[in-house]
């Protein structure tokens, strides 16, 4: 299930810079139907890219968060392992992992790329924690052949589909730009938004003041203030 298709420019680096508001708004399109189709007990994010997305439905859903980690690219040599390897896993027998064996279990990720880490999640977690359902949520689903595929009982959503395009995500921005506002204003750029209709016009103003005093004690003043603003 995805809500719409999103359609962006690419910046002069080939890339497509998304900013923290569109994410945001995205994520939250997710939420009501979660809501009316699956009703998690839990989330369960993907480090690191599912963090954020994490983070903000669980401020809507009201539901804790368990995080895995799993790599299939080197952050090191940016090339990409054969197969995905398991990290980071959680605690099943205390705290919120105890919440994961029969019950209802959200994934939550960043990008559907080539659905190869979502598939294999998926997989591990049926096979280790045996929840009594599994559904997958992800910001953005890219157009573009899968290399996994997900088990027919899966519920699948996603916040909209893109382009297969690399997409940098605001929580990435000192990788890519070195500076959040940098990424903001290429992410405006990217979104076709017109920073004029962003920023109010500044008004450019003029005072002029004129006191009169006598003496040595002030007896009179007069100001005479005259406030010319043109745009």
């Amino acid at each position: 299930m995805s809500m719409r298709e999103l359609n962006l420019r690419t910046a002069a680096d080939g890339k497509v810079y998304l900013s923290y508001a569109q994410v945001h708004e995205t994520i939250s399109s997710l939420v009501e139907p979660i809501r009316k189709n699956f009703q998690p007990d839990v989330i369960i994010s993907i480090a690191g890219g599912g963090a954020c997305p994490s983070r903000v439905l669980r401020t809507q859903l009201k539901i804790p968060i368990l995080t895995v980690a799993l790599e299939l690219y080197d952050d090191n040599t940016n090339s990409r392992h054969t197969t995905v390897r398991k990290t980071q896993w959680f605690d099943e027998t205390t705290g919120v992992g105890q919440r994961v064996r029969g019950k209802r279990v959200l994934i939550v990720d960043e990008v559907d790329d080539t659905r190869t880490t979502l598939a294999f999640c998926v997989e591990e977690i049926m096979k280790t924690n045996a929840p009594a359902a599994i559904a997958v949520a992800v910001v953005h689903n890219k157009l573009k052949p899968k290399l996994a595929q997900l088990p027919d009982n899966v519920l699948y959503f996603a916040g909209a589909d893109v382009p297969d395009k690399w997409n940098c995500y605001p929580w990435d921005a000192a990788a890519y730009t070195g500076s959040i506002y940098e990424h903001e204003r290429l992410a405006r750029f990217c979104a076709g938004e017109d920073e004029a209709g962003i920023w109010p016009k500044r008004k450019k103003c003029t005072s002029f003041c004129i006191g009169f005093t006598s003496g040595t004690l002030i007896t009179a003043a007069l100001f005479l203030t005259v406030l010319r603003c043109r745009r």
